[in-house]
């Protein structure tokens, strides 16, 4: 007898994709209880902040919290490349988001003079690792930074601000803390990241409870970032997307290892638990449609890298509209002009 599970995978694969691909992931989210005590009214927030605070914080405190951190390690570094690739160096530089310094020992003094880190997890900050560049640590929240206006040389970001509720104004936040020709370079989660355990969670509750509750958080569409940065103020934008894929021995070793990178679900609308049944359902459809022939079974990352500019009057202008010199029918005729050179 073929699984009802089988059976439905066309129809909810459908159903998901419209839900979570096709749309812009703040807007497929389930409407959200009421916001908490604080929040601006008819504010749409979606994620229990308060929440992801505690995660952060339980997972910064484990005996052997580096252990989860090899993919935040791995993005930080990528984010230092960035920063390497642009020839000057920034005499202050701030971190959001900042975590244990994924970024930070990444870097060297002579690019960065002096550093500060933000994150709203006191523990995080606390046991942050230690690099060259003189540090200075600061619990805020990445949606209300405590600086002044036009502060910072360089700000950067390392998969954090998928967790806030209000990214256009995390953008605006970032772009007001710059200096005139400042740069910000982040990196957060989006679009298709970890597809596998959301549709295996789905398939298994939908076969076993009869629905489906979202126990992935929602992701930004790689569509939206450009025009939220340009929105926000910056140009020369630049934002590419990059794919990381690990495998591990099962479904339940994702869910601790995202536990321990303080990567748990905390939308306010998310289910408080799973039944036992529901979770080894989950577990053998995992390994059943995406399973690896050895046995392991993968977990894709995608990852948005984004690089803006704060607009200084020595940085470089288009040209004005008709000040062309060379028509584009023209390009058609550089074959015949080539031709007729070699000759």
């Amino acid at each position: 007898m073929v699984p009802r599970w089988r059976r439905s995978f066309c129809a909810l694969r459908a159903r998901w994709c419209r839900s979570f691909w096709a749309l812009p992931a703040r807007a497929a989210t389930a409407s959200p209880p009421p916001p908490p005590a604080g929040a601006s009214p008819g504010a749409l927030n979606p994620f229990d902040r308060r929440l992801k605070r505690k995660q952060k914080n339980w997972a910064a405190l484990q005996a052997e919290p580096a252990k989860c951190d090899y993919l935040r390690e791995e993005v930080g570094g990528r984010i230092a490349d960035r920063v390497f690739d642009i020839t000057r160096t920034f005499p202050l530089a701030l971190d959001v988001g900042s975590g244990r310094g994924y970024i930070a020992q990444h870097l060297t003094k002579e690019t960065v003079e002096k550093l500060v880190q933000v994150d709203i997890a006191e523990n995080a900050l606390k046991n942050a690792v230690e690099s060259e560049i003189p540090t200075v640590r600061v619990v805020a929240d990445e949606e209300f930074l405590p600086f002044k206006e036009d502060t910072f040389d360089l700000v950067v970001s390392s998969l954090s601000l998928h967790w806030v509720n209000d990214l256009p104004k995390a953008f605006k936040e970032i772009h007001q803390v710059l200096k005139p020709n400042g740069v910000f370079i982040g990196a957060m989660f989006g679009g298709d990241t970890l597809y596998e355990l959301r549709c295996s969670l789905q398939l298994a509750e939908l076969e076993r409870e009869g629905g489906f509750s979202p126990h992935v958080s929602p992701f930004t569409a790689v569509a939206d970032l450009g025009h939220l940065l340009s929105r926000a103020g910056f140009n020369t934008l630049t934002v590419d997307t990059d794919e990381i894929q690990v495998n591990y021995p099962g479904l339940f070793e994702v869910m601790e290892d995202l536990q321990g990178m303080g990567e748990s679900n905390c939308s306010w609308n998310r289910k408080p638990l799973l039944h036992r049944e529901t979770m080894l359902a989950a577990a053998a459809i995992y390994q059943e449609m995406y399973g690896n022939s050895n046995g392991s079974v993968p977990a894709t990352f995608q990852i948005y890298y984004m690089i803006g500019w704060k607009y200084h009057e020595s940085q470089a202008k288009p040209a004005q509209r008709g000040s062309a010199t060379v028509s584009f029918g023209d390009l058609a005729k550089i074959e015949g002009l080539l031709k007729t050179g070699k000759k």
